[in-house]
């Protein structure tokens, strides 16, 4: 089994949305501790990131949080709500021999949903980082961890990667 970690839309714009019950900068540190530990042992990581196909102009806030990146992580940019539609997203990670995602960042229902349910269709195992994403309300976070994601794959914590 080969895993790759993918952090969705990590951008400072997100990363300051009210969200819960994790701030952004929570989810942020969290992911940020996923990242070292998955390559500290040699583990692709995937960094997406949205752009407004609408226009070459993107709000400020669009790039990755300061930090975040590093020198060998695959970067994707999508332009629709999930990470794998227009993007090369499966080429990419089947020319790294992966079969199993593990998913965190910004938003629960949104971004992470959506990329996961792609992932899914996809044939790749799923594993989420609960307390690594957040929703717009802890109510929709905490059905969607509890209810929709343990039907696609594993549910995890931070604590169980580092």
């Amino acid at each position: 089994m080969t895993s790759a970690l993918l952090l969705i839309d990590l951008m400072p714009r997100i990363i300051a949305l009210p969200v819960a019950p994790h701030s952004g900068e929570e989810v942020l540190a969290r992911c940020r501790r996923l990242a070292r530990a998955c390559r500290a042992a040699g583990r692709p990581v995937v960094l997406v990131r949205v752009e407004r196909p609408d226009t070459a102009e993107q709000p400020p806030g669009s790039g990755f949080a300061d930090g975040l990146e590093e020198a060998g992580d695959a970067v994707v940019v999508k332009r629709t709500v999930g990470a794998f539609y227009g993007t090369g997203l499966h080429d990419l990670l089947r020319g790294l021999g992966v079969d199993t995602l593990v998913l965190a960042g910004l938003v629960t229902t949104m971004g992470v949903e959506s990329t996961a349910r792609a992932a899914s269709d996809h044939g790749y195992e799923l594993e989420f980082v609960a307390d690594a994403m957040s929703g717009f309300t802890a109510e929709e976070h905490e059905f969607t961890v509890e209810r929709i994601f343990p039907r696609f794959g594993e549910v995890r914590d931070t604590a169980s990667y580092t």
